[in-house]
């Protein structure tokens, strides 16, 4: 186990493997070097933690495995982490991982995805979040709070680290996927009490991209594990619609790139069709890319056996609506 004071020395993120292995607790886990800048999301304690009691901890996803692969669970001081790129041109994409909101599967030293989005000249930010599990007062909005405040926090360091404030992507993987889309979907939503002026910036990316998005909480293409720990034991017909991203698709949603694979035995490809149909039933710019095989969490490898995976195919669409040239 490490403890917090550990992590930010070190700490890091990835989601180059499946979003939602199972985890062991390890207790030794070699300290990789420092590759990612961090800082807390929050100003002192993050709101609504009153009854909250739970520890973070930090642990690895696979007992004896990568010591690199690493997860966060009974987050309580939720942080984000900046890769800066040798060469950057003032786009910036905030990377939220998956874990089906039992914990976030992110890396102590940065790993393969936020290293392809800082080779494309743009500055990376990835971020833990707060599950709703842990008895946070905001329930199921307690990770989209954290959303939102990352992303008005990347904007409020514009000027000081060369990024244009109006171009601000978010990238989702899994769980992490819904909760993008919920940034994406939701961002007039104000789901805290304004805490100093960062919180007068705006939520709203300006590109999306989800992949094996979890989108879903009705039956039959929900994701059982995700809306459990989402939903917290009251999944009332009522709170299953009000998760569900195919439900409220406004049309000034921001561009939408999908990746998913035709055979993903964990979250359906069905939950990306649902979007897809919805996005475009708004009339919103999007892309759906369906392949063939890759499973579950194919990372940025893409699916293997093919010979364009959304490496290949994301760069265009985040040029064509305006994140970089």
């Amino acid at each position: 186990m490490i403890d917090r004071r550990s992590l930010l020395a070190l700490a890091g993120a990835t989601a180059a493997s499946p979003a939602l292995a199972q985890t062991t607790p390890q207790t030794s886990a070699p300290a990789p070097k420092p590759t990612l800048e961090i800082q807390p999301i929050w100003p002192g304690k993050a709101p609504g933690g009153e009854k909250v009691t739970v520890k973070e901890q930090v642990i690895l996803r696979t007992p004896g495995g990568d010591p690199n692969d690493t997860a966060f669970l009974n987050i309580t001081d939720p942080v984000l982490m900046m890769r800066r790129p040798a060469k950057p041109n003032g786009a910036a994409i905030l990377m939220i991982p998956g874990g089906g909101y039992k914990r976030v599967a992110v890396s102590k030293a940065g790993g393969a995805i936020d290293r392809w989005i800082a080779d494309q000249g743009v500055t990376a930010f990835v971020m833990t979040y707060r599950l709703p599990a842990d008895g946070w007062a905001a329930g199921p909005d307690v990770a989209l709070q954290d959303a939102q405040r990352a992303i008005r926090i990347i904007r409020s360091r514009a000027a000081e680290l060369g990024l244009d404030p109006a171009r601000v992507g978010v990238m989702g993987f899994s769980a992490g996927g819904h909760l993008a889309g919920r940034l994406s979907t939701q961002f007039k939503r104000e789901t805290y009490a304004p805490i100093d002026a960062i919180d007068q910036l705006s939520t709203r990316p300006s590109v999306a991209g989800l992949f094996y998005p979890v989108v879903t909480m009705q039956a039959p293409f929900a994701h059982g594990a995700s809306m459990k720990e989402l939903l917290a034991g009251d999944a009332s017909e009522a709170r299953r619609k009000a998760a569900s991203l195919e439900l409220d698709v406004p049309a000034d949603t921001p561009p939408t790139f999908i990746a998913t694979a035709a055979d993903d035995k964990v979250v359906p490809a069905d939950n990306s069709l649902l979007l897809y149909s919805a996005l475009r039933a708004a009339g919103v710019p999007s892309e759906l890319h369906m392949f063939e095989k890759g499973g579950h969490g194919f990372g940025v490898t893409g699916p293997q056996g093919m010979d364009m995976g959304w490496p290949q195919l994301l760069p265009p669409f985040l040029r064509r609506h305006g994140l970089y040239t």
